[in-house]
């Protein structure tokens, strides 16, 4: 390999150390993507007519993607939730169930952030709603911002996950498979994965109580009925107004723009109903929608410019000389993608990784063999949610982990980059577990998936 071929390498590097001066994200990818764009240019590598490439693609990618579109809608049924009290409603409700466990708080939100997956599979929106109404709540009972945020980001990312997930959405059509039979495959592996986050979260509880003080036993009503009253005025409404979007989207009733939309309205008629949709609050909730969405896409545009020149470069032939020259078997071959979906993960999102990857390694899935432990029918299942898992830690790996830029948008000042960072790692970790389990047990992923199709 000559020395020009770590152009895109040092790309990743120099990313490494400017986020951490605290710049916005927008204005490093996007200055990045053209001081190494120069750099190329001048080396021979990139043409300057090449940036004219990046408008069409931030247009073509970003504003005229109908997914997207999702975006403004659960952002603003998100900020409606819990400027109206909604979602804080919700989320004391859950408080009061789990008030006598270790952590209790920190799994209330742990719940939450499974409820709000199986509700959308728009990341994005996801972490940033559950940062809103959670993070301040949780600085407010005196967690450990480290353990807070950690919690929020590996929980809002389920949504990766967890169906309907556009991410399976997106796979389905590039492996030319069924995408409910997919979606059945990630019901379990998901679930799975809150099951990780609520062990951990209790074990360093139990441990350390400082870093997730108890809540007062005296928090809600003690009598049966208060606790029915409170469930039914605080909990079942929003619970309802989910489940109702989730059906919608996994039955094929509406697209998740449509079931957006619908969220939005009904999260609108709740605040209404209870009295707390005034024209202050709705003009509130519509500033923050577009400060919000303004970041998110600002995000995407940086990162679509970024990943283009890094294309561009030559980062994509770094990744299929690595492929092309490795020489292992079936199990080498997984273990192989796996790496590269994960050291991937740390600079760039779901999105370019899946279009890097899956093209590459379709073709030679048929040729993989694993003998009993896959039959060869089910091998494109199972390696799905294998990079589907994989790819849920691409949302929270630093440095470049959209869920984190995406928290770090919308957090208290005090709540510093370095926090969040250091708060995932134990998330990660668990992550991995659960893609060790998903590799080494098969049937976590295709028991679901053959029930169901029987």
């Amino acid at each position: 390999m000559e020395l020009i071929d770590f152009l895109p390498l040092s790309m990743f590097l120099v990313l490494g150390v400017v986020l951490f001066t605290g710049y916005p994200v927008i204005f490093v990818l996007g200055g990045l993507s053209l001081g190494f764009g120069l750099l190329g240019y001048a080396l021979g590598l990139f043409q300057l007519v090449e940036f004219y490439n990046i408008v069409p693609r931030i247009w073509g990618g970003v504003a005229e993607n109908l997914v997207l579109t999702a975006v403004p809608t659960f952002v603003f049924m998100g900020s409606m939730l819990e400027r109206s009290g909604i979602a804080n409603d919700l989320l004391f409700c859950l408080q009061v169930i789990m008030r006598r466990v270790p952590g209790g708080l920190a799994l209330s939100v742990t719940v939450m952030g499974t409820i709000m997956a199986a509700m959308t599979g728009i990341i994005g929106a996801s972490v940033v709603m559950m940062t809103m109404l959670a993070l301040p709540a949780m600085m407010q009972q005196r967690y450990n911002p480290r353990l807070a945020t950690g919690t929020i980001a590996a929980s809002g990312t389920l949504g990766i996950l967890i169906p309907p997930s556009i991410l399976l959405v997106i796979m389905a059509d590039l492996l030319s498979v069924s995408v409910g039979n997919l979606f059945v495959a990630a019901l379990i592996p998901g679930l799975f994965l809150a099951a990780l986050y609520f062990g951990y979260i209790l074990t360093i509880s139990a441990v350390n109580p400082e870093m997730a003080p108890p809540l007062e036993e005296k928090r809600g009503p003690d009598t049966l009925i208060g606790v029915a009253v409170m469930l039914a005025r605080g909990f079942i409404p929003p619970v309802v107004l989910i489940l109702l979007i989730k059906i919608a989207i996994f039955d094929g009733w509406a697209t998740p723009t449509e079931a957006g939309g619908v969220g939005a309205a009904g999260a609108w008629l709740l605040a209404l109903a209870n009295g707390r949709c005034s024209w202050r609050v709705l003009g509130e909730v519509c500033q923050r929608t577009g400060l919000t969405v303004a970041m998110i896409f600002g995000i995407f545009m940086g990162a679509t410019a970024f990943s283009y020149v890094f294309r561009s470069l030559g980062g994509d032939d770094i990744v299929v000389e690595l492929i092309e020259y490795s020489g292992f078997g079936s199990w080498g071959l997984l273990l192989l993608v796996m790496g590269i979906c994960f050291l991937l993960g740390f600079f760039l999102d779901w999105v370019e990784i899946t279009l890097i990857v899956l093209p590459i390694f379709t073709p030679l899935l048929s040729l993989l063999d694993f003998g009993d432990h896959v039959a060869r029918s089910e091998i494109i299942y199972w390696f799905a949610i294998l990079v589907a898992v994989n790819l849920q830690t691409s949302f929270l790996t630093p440095p470049f982990g959209f869920a984190l830029f995406y928290m770090k948008g919308v957090a208290p000042p005090e709540i510093s980059l370095r926090q969040i960072y250091t708060g995932i790692v134990p998330f990660v970790i668990l992550q991995l577990i659960g893609l060790g389990t998903v590799i080494m047990f098969p049937d976590v992923s295709l028991w679901l998936m053959r029930q169901w199709l029987t």
